[in-house]
């Protein structure tokens, strides 16, 4: 008899975590690399944000930096009061990429008027429902992916914000859109993986925050692990965690790491069997959601809206259990 989604997801974390420690150094520790806040200036040399953490933070800008607002941008673009996601180069120091008012919408189709262009998305059960509207210069390229604007659907769209609400600018995924009940989940003997390779893409709401931080697709829904009762097993072998636990992401495409708390589930993501094709072609399956923050800082760029990533469950073990002090 086959053990329920949730049973073979909390048999293959317990293989996780008795899994041997990686060696020392194994688990990286890096500064952040990427910021979001409100802007409150902004000249060609020189970017102020407001982050809601204290005094203002200023970062210079380049020649070189690269903005988008909707698409390939300036300094006209950095208006005070919009919302910026800075990513720094790789000292630190200068501003290599902003982002203007960028957000996404990720979920269900719930009702699509007549001609395509206003579209409402369920984005579950942690990011409710949002009317999404397509200009005329964006519907094409949404339905080469999105062909069917219909109920039941899956959307997955890279949006710019406006006052009246956001507005479509490129679809978010490389495949076609398929009904949102139509999952292939990971095999029932699959093995306990030391390393899950998949697609990273990058999530927008309440949770989203100004820090890096991740959504799960397989938190577990028992107890105050924090998971949903009613998540999907998506078609990736991934094991049990819950919400406070520590993931290792690795960016395949820039080979960056980083130690990303899991800050909501990823129940959505766990119905999209799709690949990221940034680097090379990916397994199937977003294996995690990450915060804009987490995304940019891990060379991510948002606009894109994927990267080939790997988890390291090996290394989150050692993070989830870390040595006794004293340990050699």
């Amino acid at each position: 008899m086959p053990q329920p989604d949730g049973a073979l997801r909390r048999l293959r974390s317990r293989a996780v975590f008795d899994l041997p420690a990686p060696p020392a150094g194994a688990v990286p520790d890096a500064p952040p690399r990427a910021v979001r806040g409100t802007i409150v200036d902004a000249s060609p040399h020189l970017l102020v944000l407001d982050t809601a953490a204290g005094e203002p933070v200023r970062l210079p800008m380049a020649p070189t930096t690269s903005v988008w607002h909707g698409g390939r941008s300036g300094p006209q673009a950095l208006t005070p009061g919009r919302e910026a996601i800075v990513r720094l180069d790789a000292d630190g120091s200068v501003a290599e990429r902003v982002w203007v008012d960028i957000t996404r919408v990720t979920g269900t189709i719930l009702s699509c008027d007549r001609d395509g262009r206003q579209v409402e998305v369920d984005g579950g059960p942690h990011r409710g429902r949002t009317l999404l509207t397509i200009p005329e210069d964006a519907l094409r390229r949404v339905l080469v992916r999105h062909p069917m604007l219909e109920p039941g659907y899956l959307m997955d769209v890279i949006c710019v914000r406006s006052p009246d609400g956001p507005r479509a600018v490129r679809p978010g995924t490389s495949q076609p859109g398929h009904p949102a009940d139509r999952i292939v989940p990971a095999s029932a003997d699959a093995p306990s993986p030391q390393t899950v390779q998949g697609s990273a893409t990058w999530f927008d709401g309440p949770a989203a925050g100004r820090a890096a931080g991740a959504a799960y697709p397989a938190v577990d829904p028992e107890g105050d692990a924090g998971g949903c009762a009613d998540a999907p097993q998506g078609c990736a072998p991934l094991p049990c965690l819950s919400r406070g636990s520590v993931l290792i992401v690795r960016n395949e495409c820039s080979g960056r790491a980083l130690k990303v708390p899991i800050v909501e589930c990823g129940c959505v993501a766990a119905r999209y069997c799709d690949r990221c094709v940034e680097c090379g072609t990916s397994p199937r399956g977003r294996i995690v959601e990450l915060t804009p923050v987490g995304f940019a800082a891990l060379g991510g760029d948002l606009d894109a809206g994927c990267f080939n990533v790997t988890l390291d469950f090996t290394a989150t073990a050692a993070a989830f259990h870390p040595a006794p002090e004293g340990s050699p």
